[in-house]
């Protein structure tokens, strides 16, 4: 039984897009490198992963990835680097909001495109990543919800500078 069809799919995904473009459009200038939150020692925002660009990056960079369904193989396009998929690696630069602005109409399309021709047989192909299986179909709902929570930051952390007293 079908619950959600193709339509009812895309306009959800589109709206969580929506979201976080311009949460990346709206980012002032001098915010672009800001960190997020503090670094602790060990953790995955070590190396600035905390700043603004990057959580935008990181985000693109995994909706890029789970269209694919696979690790194996998978390559963002240029400028972009695998350095999310490495341990300890640290990005060569700091990506304009051009480039990810870019990459994200790119990301878009794509989804657009899969989501629409989306056939039963799709949605349930499996899909194997280090952390685990899942049907391509339940993939992009877990995107959707990753695309969303890093959305949400992004909106948060906008909210809190806005709200700040100025020197």
């Amino acid at each position: 039984m079908t619950i959600i069809d193709n339509q009812m799919l895309w306009r959800q995904f589109a709206a969580t897009l929506d979201s976080f473009d311009s949460a990346l459009r709206d980012c002032p200038d001098e915010l672009w490198e800001e960190r997020l939150w503090e670094d602790e020692p060990g953790q995955w925002v070590a190396a600035g992963f905390s700043a603004y660009w990057y959580l935008c990056y990181h985000t693109l960079f995994w909706l890029d990835l789970h269209l694919t369904g696979a690790e194996e193989g998978f390559s963002p396009p240029e400028p972009f680097d695998l350095v999310e998929m490495e341990a300890n690696e640290v990005l060569p630069r700091i990506y304009t909001r051009a480039e990810l602005l870019d990459y994200s109409k790119s990301c878009r399309q794509q989804y657009q495109e899969t989501i629409a021709t989306l056939s039963s047989e799709e949605a349930d192909r499996i899909c194997r990543f280090p952390w685990g299986d899942a049907p391509f179909a339940e993939l992009l709902l877990y995107t959707m919800r990753h695309v969303q929570e890093h959305a949400a930051q992004l909106h948060l952390f906008l909210g809190q500078q806005a709200r700040r007293p100025t020197a």
